[in-house]
């Protein structure tokens, strides 16, 4: 490996003061464009209701005196739990505000998780959405003073803002002064899909300077050109999603507010963005659903052949040579079947940051025939969110991308990727020996595999620690074999095992949500997931993908043997992270007279 291609460094394009910091950064935004529209969230009726700068900081900051009334002193730490929502976004500002520590929870989180965060955080005041929040937290053995954001008689907010109406606004400017950006703005919990969650220490810098770095580049910085819209519907526990909370007050975009998954593709119809932030599963989700309803086997067909121009479309983009031939198929498809999908994700749709886990190629190229550019990127929370990401004008399908500005990328003599930049964490929060193991010589250690090309493009590869090893001593990567198969609609997760066994095997679990569908197109009578399961035809279909995952790999390496669980894989049974990301130790203890069965064991 040349040195070339073990490192990669993009140096900042503009350097922040030490004192910006969450609330100074708005303060600073709302003076320069008090009239700007900074948010809109729905009201009631369905209506979006536009906020601007001026009236979002003093709402933060009314709320953010309550707080000084409450108790909530300058470092202290208060929880908040709440789907992405305008309250959350004000509630985040307002903890800034009143110069305290930010600490999200997500929404699903159960009784256990919720009080081992307030435990090890110290909170002293929790700040939930609903009363089934308020049960849970109140619960907790000593627990803290608990808001409720949807109380019917004491809505937290109104109730700050009245606590807090006879504090001064040089009272409340005070809580700001000292705060440096090297100071810990947030604790995020990681969700955890090994071990124990810890808490990730992140300062200020980590969520101003890089957002307003990524706002600067050349390349990124065309996200905002224009009348930039964002929708966000990520959960804002999830520190991707707080990330654009301030990229978008950064680069002044508008931030859509969207809480409910089920209405997501209503509100790409009413608020229509210029650019969203996605995980694949929701884009392999929408492609999956747009096949399953295209209508009958004829109407199916014609999707699939559209779908089939306009990856063509975007691979040819990328070559830059396009045939007569290709211009006519397009013209066809565009008039017969793509211009209607644009159209459902709000017609006005030219970005797509995607991260959490590998997008299919085969989906990639399938939204950028549509004139989308999907930009995947790579972080985590140590990192604040994005740490690379492919830059619009140029993207390269299958990679992560290139570092933010600020940013360096270095991959160690094993294949590991360091990460070293503005938005590192400072530490795990109250875990020395943890942090001493994660950052060595300045470099965080990802625990990710991957390789740079000679542009300083990202490839992920595969997890260290998830490296299976035969009983014969072959080692062997899931990610590859897994990331081929999840895109398929029936399936909703698998997981390749085979750790000091004679063979690599698999467990499949059914997407009960497609299941109906999927069969419909099939020609298929409606059956229960165990059923399916079981029966015939849906065996040599899910065959048929494993076969093309297994002429990715050696024949060593390949996928054997595999079996259906009975149900989809649970959150609440801790099998899936609150970022749906596999918790491969529980689902093998969950399941393992599945796995028994594969190999011929007695249980």
């Amino acid at each position: 490996m040349t040195e070339s291609s073990r490192m990669t460094t993009i140096p900042l394009a503009v350097q922040t003061p030490p004192d910006l910091t969450f609330i100074a950064l708005l303060r600073q935004r709302a003076a320069e464009s008090p009239q700007h529209v900074y948010c809109e969230h729905k009201d009631r009726s369905g209506t979006w209701v536009p906020t601007t700068l001026a009236a979002f900081l003093a709402e933060a900051e009314q709320t953010a005196k309550g707080l000084m009334v409450m108790g909530v002193g300058k470092g202290d730490t208060v929880g908040l739990q709440c789907n992405t929502r305008y309250e959350w976004v004000v509630m985040d500002f307002a903890i800034q505000a009143a110069g305290a520590i930010t600490v999200p929870i997500y929404p699903t989180s159960s009784q256990y998780q919720v009080e081992g965060i307030a435990n090890d955080a110290e909170l002293s005041l929790i700040v939930v959405e609903n009363d089934t929040h308020a049960t849970v937290a109140r619960a907790i053995d000593d627990a803290p003073r608990v808001l409720v954001i949807d109380d019917a008689t004491a809505p937290a907010l109104a109730t700050l803002k009245a606590a807090g109406a006879h504090i001064s606004d040089d009272e409340l400017a005070a809580r700001a002064e000292g705060i440096t950006a090297e100071d810990i703005a947030t604790i995020v919990y990681t969700s955890g899909t090994t071990g124990r969650p810890k808490g990730v220490a992140l300062p200020h810098r980590a969520f101003v300077q890089w957002p307003i770095n990524g706002a600067a580049d050349k390349d990124f910085g065309t996200l905002a050109d224009g009348d930039a819209r964002l929708l966000l519907f990520l959960p804002l526990a999830h520190v991707l999603a707080r990330h654009v909370e301030f990229l978008a007050l950064a680069c002044g975009a508008v931030l859509g507010l969207s809480p409910n998954p089920k209405t997501l593709a209503e509100d790409l119809g009413t608020f229509r963005p210029t650019w969203i932030m996605a995980v694949p599963r929701v884009l392999e989700t929408f492609y999956n659903v747009v096949d399953a309803r295209a209508g009958g086997p004829l109407r199916q067909r014609l999707f699939r052949w559209a779908a089939e121009v306009s990856r063509d479309i975007d691979r040819t983009r990328q070559t830059g040579r396009r045939t007569l031939g290709l211009h006519a198929r397009a013209w066809l498809a565009k008039r017969l079947v793509l211009n209607k999908v644009q159209h459902a994700l709000g017609g006005n749709l030219r970005y797509i940051v995607c991260g959490g886990a590998k997008l299919s190629e085969r989906i990639s190229h399938f939204y950028g025939g549509l004139a989308i550019h999907v930009m995947e990127g790579y972080g985590s929370t140590e990192l604040a969110g994005p740490m690379t990401c492919n830059p619009p004008s140029h993207v390269k399908v299958g990679s992560v991308g290139r570092p933010y500005p600020g940013g360096a990328i270095r991959i160690a003599d094993d294949g590991e990727v360091l990460a070293q930049g503005s938005n590192m964490f400072v530490g795990y929060y109250r875990n020395p020996d943890a942090t001493a193991e994660a950052i060595r010589d300045g470099w965080f250690h990802t625990g990710d595999l991957g390789s740079l090309d000679e542009n300083g493009y990202l490839t992920i590869t595969g997890r260290k620690k998830e490296i299976l090893v035969t009983a014969s001593g072959k080692n062997v990567q899931p990610a590859c074999l897994e990331d081929a198969i999840r895109p398929y609609p029936l399936v909703q997760e698998v997981v390749v095992v085979g750790d000091g066994r004679p063979f690599i095997g698999a467990l499949l679990s059914i997407d009960e949500t497609m299941l109906p569908s999927w069969l419909k197109t099939k020609g298929l009578p409606t059956m229960s997931v165990t059923e399916a399961a079981s029966h015939p035809f849906v065996k040599d279909h899910v065959q048929g993908i494993i076969d093309q995952a297994n002429a990715l790999v050696s024949r060593a390496e390949a996928i054997r043997e595999w079996r259906f669980l009975p149900r989809e894989l649970s959150e609440k049974r801790e099998e899936l992270s609150a970022s749906m990301k596999v918790r491969r130790q529980q689902v093998e203890e969950h399941f393992a007279d599945v796995i028994a069965s594969i190999y011929g064991e007695m249980r």
